[in-house]
């Protein structure tokens, strides 16, 4: 994919040229995107993009890679002291009077952690954010202390990072790299990325890559084995470092990081559910927490307004930079689940009908953390409307990591005053809302596979009958079983699904549901009577909203929040009878 708007120049250093390529102002903070193997410079084209409406963006293509010139002879002419040599010509030429924000991938992560741990990059680096890719001096102490000290668990974790690395040893062979890679590997690769990372497909990589994995094969070569026999003992990063470690890296196991803490006095830690190239799969959560993480390193009036709304709580790792979608937003468990979410430091999706409440939440989660929030409007029972929110969120925001379908409304009335067009308004929302959600935002999540969550408010009246709330109970019954389903169909794929099923909760819920077979008076009696009674239950939204949070995190199938929806959820596995005897009386209405 071409750099929109890039403009380009050309850096000598060490008998190489090296293209750079730069978007945004120059007289913005700079953020330097170094790529991985077999990569060229256009793998960090969409998160670059994104980078450049705050930060002058520069990338450049490594020595013998993309349009960068290969040294003569390539065999000595990767080591990283000359790559550190090319980072140093590099931000002179482009931030000559102030450090830069070093952001790398893969190789360019492994490169990168050598010019933020030696002596002569002091100074010129302002942060560095890491991803696929572990310093070789850190890599290789953590292989002597396995060995020093062999426990069952060390010598595991040795025997399983060494299965994960069977192409280093394959890269080092003599002349049958280049040849694969100018051959039948060179031509599939983009497939075999399409396939088993599921990055998408367009036209990256570029037509460059065989002969850019054929001299990249060098940078192993010339720096892993020498490295990991003799890691330098001084390796300590003199500037904050940000780890973003995928959990489904095939290549790096996530253990190679326990210690990282020792060399790195700053260092914040970020999990991605995803696989190793992030940079294609998921460039809008990357961009929001490199974003983050450059802001609170730039300047002490940038830093301190940036750490106000830095994400705090237990579930800021797990959830910071993600991107939720909340249904139902405007107000009560759906506007606190957003706000839960936004204190995590995940992007917010707000979603009602309500106009004005789902531009509220929006703004209220951003103050709180979340640092990119979006209020929108549509009635989730509106097949086509819902259609084109899908393809706004995939096109303008990405796709969504965790999808709230929450909206609901109440109706209490018995089943022969229950009218047709009462049965169609209620499952509409209830259960179509649902549906049309799970199935367009878990579609994108399915096409994009790299795993996800799906959250569906249910009720514990969908395992509590009761005579007076027939059409509410069946639609989040079907609810359930629609999850439960889900749940099923989607876990070979990384995707999630739970059913909260909320008791009595304090929402607004009770004074706008509707009562069939009444007039108006008596609906607006009732309406401020259930509302009374539900508020002396005073159970907090916020509380539900928490369970959210938790059930996504532990990937739990069915929640009941409450004490009494726990109760009812027991009976009706245990005692049935008594809550078919329960369900007969007459409601305190």
């Amino acid at each position: 994919m071409s750099l929109k708007g890039a403009r380009e120049r050309w850096v000598r250093t060490g008998g190489v040229e090296l293209c750079v390529a730069e978007l945004g102002d120059a007289s913005r903070p700079t953020v330097v995107l170094v790529h991985g193997y077999p990569d060229s410079k256009e793998v960090w084209s969409q998160v670059a993009e994104r980078l450049a409406d705050r930060f002058h963006v520069v990338l450049y293509d490594v020595r013998g890679h993309g349009r960068s010139t290969a040294p003569a002879p390539l065999r000595g002419g990767f080591t990283l002291e000359k790559l550190t040599d090319d980072f140093l010509a590099v931000a002179d030429a482009v931030s000559p009077d102030e450090p830069v924000h070093l952001v790398g991938h893969d190789w360019g992560s492994v490169q990168s952690w050598e010019f933020v741990t030696v002596k002569r990059t002091e100074g010129r680096i302002a942060s560095f954010t890491s991803m696929s890719g572990p310093s070789l001096d850190h890599f290789g102490h953590w292989i002597k202390k396995r060995m020093r000290r062999p426990t069952p668990r060390r010598v595991g974790q040795l025997l399983g990072q060494g299965a994960k690395s069977w192409y280093v040893y394959m890269l080092h062979t003599p002349v049958l790299p280049e040849l694969a890679w100018r051959g039948p590997l060179g031509k599939r690769w983009p497939r075999i990325l399409e396939r088993m990372e599921k990055v998408p497909a367009g036209d990256y990589p570029t037509s460059s890559l065989p002969q850019d994995a054929a001299h990249g094969a060098w940078l192993y070569r010339d720096n892993v084995r020498a490295r990991l026999r003799r890691p330098r003992s001084d390796a300590y990063a003199h500037a904050p470092v940000q780890l973003i470690t995928p959990t489904g890296d095939v290549f790096l196991s996530e253990r190679l990081y326990d210690e990282l803490g020792e060399w790195t006095p700053q260092l914040t830690r970020r999990s991605l559910p995803a696989k190793h190239w992030v940079p294609r799969t998921r460039p809008d959560q990357l961009t929001a927490w490199i974003r983050e993480f450059v802001m609170a390193n730039e300047g002490a009036a940038a830093g301190a307004a940036a750490r106000r709304t830095e994400a705090k709580g237990p579930y800021a790792e797990r959830f910071g930079g993600q991107l939720v979608l909340v249904t139902g937003a405007a107000s009560g468990i759906g506007r606190a689940t957003a706000f839960a979410f936004a204190e995590a430091g995940a992007r917010i999706v707000a979603v009602d009908r309500d106009a004005e409440g789902a531009a509220r939440t929006a703004e209220m989660s951003r103050l709180i953390g979340s640092p990119e929030a979006w209020g929108e409007t549509v009635d989730v029972g509106d097949e086509q409307a819902m259609e084109k929110l899908a393809e706004k969120v995939a096109t303008e925001y990405g796709v969504v990591d965790v999808l709230v379908n929450n909206a609901g409304i109440g109706l209490s009335g018995s089943f022969l005053e229950t009218s047709a067009e009462d049965w169609k308004k209620v499952l509409d929302v209830n259960l179509w809302g649902v549906i049309h959600g799970c199935r367009l935002f878990g579609r994108q999540m399915a096409e994009r596979g790299q795993g996800g969550h799906i959250v569906n408010t249910a009720s514990a009246a969908a395992y509590q009958p009761s005579k007076a709330l027939p059409a509410y109970s069946t639609s989040k019954a079907a609810v359930l079983m629609l999850s439960e389903c889900l749940r099923a169909e989607l876990a070979g794929q990384g995707i999630g699904v739970s059913a909260i099923c909320p008791g009595f909760v304090n929402t607004n819920i009770t004074s706008t549901a509707r009562f069939a077979g009444v007039d108006a008076a008596e609906e607006k009696r009732r309406q401020k009577k259930s509302a009374r009674l539900y508020a002396l239950r005073n159970y907090p939204p916020e509380k539900v909203a928490d369970a959210i949070l938790r059930a996504v995190v532990r990937n739990q199938a069915v929640v009941p929040v409450t004490p009494e929806a726990r109760g009812a959820l027991f009976m009706s596995r245990f005692t049935p009878r008594t809550l078919r005897a329960i369900a007969r009386l007459e409601p305190p209405l």
